[in-house]
């Protein structure tokens, strides 16, 4: 089958993830690639050529971004039903992740697009605060063992959902107030002293927000809050508005640390995490694979963990 999986990718996590997953699937005789959605190119011929598409993204405020839902608005509606599935991206596997394939799903089947699968991999944040590099290792060799299986499945028509639970849909239009928020937000951005002006932020913009005439950097209306120009700044000299206490700066190595790392947010969704990981471990060891102890997550802590428990 030929089938294209549409991506957005802030900072590079979809990006790997999609990448993978169009490997897998080439390993099963699919006729696959991965295409940024910032770079896409006659959209319609493509899809009408495909048995099938994708759809990939990081999750914003649990939602799809903006420039995603956009790019489904504008794809052509089909004549006869055509699958689609989804692989997602978030720093942390809460269940609320569940609700941000609502307005997405919904946009792509008045467009007679059928859907057939949903995955959803853990991968470190570029916003909030940063993950250490183990934790970044752990999540990343989890799911290059999770998206074969999953491939596995999805080029075997067997379908997969997340489960969804009541008013999870609401809860999705009252958070998409992010996209509105982040075009707010985004007109605050500015550059400090430490810039050298490399323009990298200005290059790399999905939505060309990000200007520079007469000696200074304007930062315009249009701002998806994908943190690409904050988090790949080589001076960290962005600052990100409202959230600029939460800003990441620097790429993840996803290699095992040389040296033990200070875990600061051991307890931040740890519930949450232990779950996803021991659920992970379950089904590549019930397929034949391997998932050496490394990747599992420390032994929970006392009772008194309250924000653990705030997550379960």
């Amino acid at each position: 089958m030929k089938t294209v999986i549409y991506y957005f990718s802030g900072t590079g996590n979809t990006e790997k993830v999609v990448n993978a997953a169009a490997d897998a699937l080439r390993g099963h005789g699919w006729d696959a690639a991965a295409c940024a959605i910032e770079r896409a190119e006659n959209v319609a011929e493509t899809v009408a050529a495909c048995g099938s598409i994708g759809i990939g993204y990081p999750v914003h405020a649990f939602n799809a971004p903006a420039s995603v839902i956009r790019f489904a608005e504008e794809l052509p509606a089909q004549e006869q039903p055509k699958p689609f599935y989804i692989f997602k991206t978030s720093g942390e596997p809460l269940a609320l992740n569940n609700i941000s394939s609502c307005k997405l799903r919904a946009v792509l089947e008045k467009k007679n697009y059928v859907f057939q699968s949903e995955y959803h991999y853990v991968m470190p944040y570029n916003i909030i605060f940063r993950h250490t590099d183990k934790m970044a290792y752990r999540m990343w060799e989890t799911a290059k063992r999770l998206i074969p299986i999953d491939c596995a499945d999805l080029a075997a028509g067997i379908p997969a959902a997340k489960k969804s639970f009541p008013f999870g849909s609401a809860l999705a239009w009252i958070m998409r107030v992010e996209h509105w928020g982040g075009r707010w937000n985004g007109k605050m951005y500015s550059v400090d002293e430490s810039c050298v002006h490399c323009m990298k932020c200005v290059k790399t913009c999905p939505t060309h927000n990000i200007t520079y005439e007469n000696g200074k950097f304007c930062f315009g209306g249009d701002c998806l809050m994908c943190m690409r120009c904050a988090f790949h700044c080589p001076k960290n000299a962005i600052k990100i508005g409202l959230f600029n206490k939460w800003k990441v700066n620097g790429a993840y190595s996803f290699l095992p640390p040389a040296a033990e790392e200070e875990e600061r947010h051991k307890r931040y969704c740890k519930n949450s995490y232990e779950k996803y990981f021991e659920d992970a471990r379950r089904r590549v060891l019930a397929s034949g694979g391997d998932f050496p102890d490394e990747l599992r997550m420390p032994a929970a802590e006392e009772e008194d963990d309250l924000s653990a428990r705030a997550t379960e």
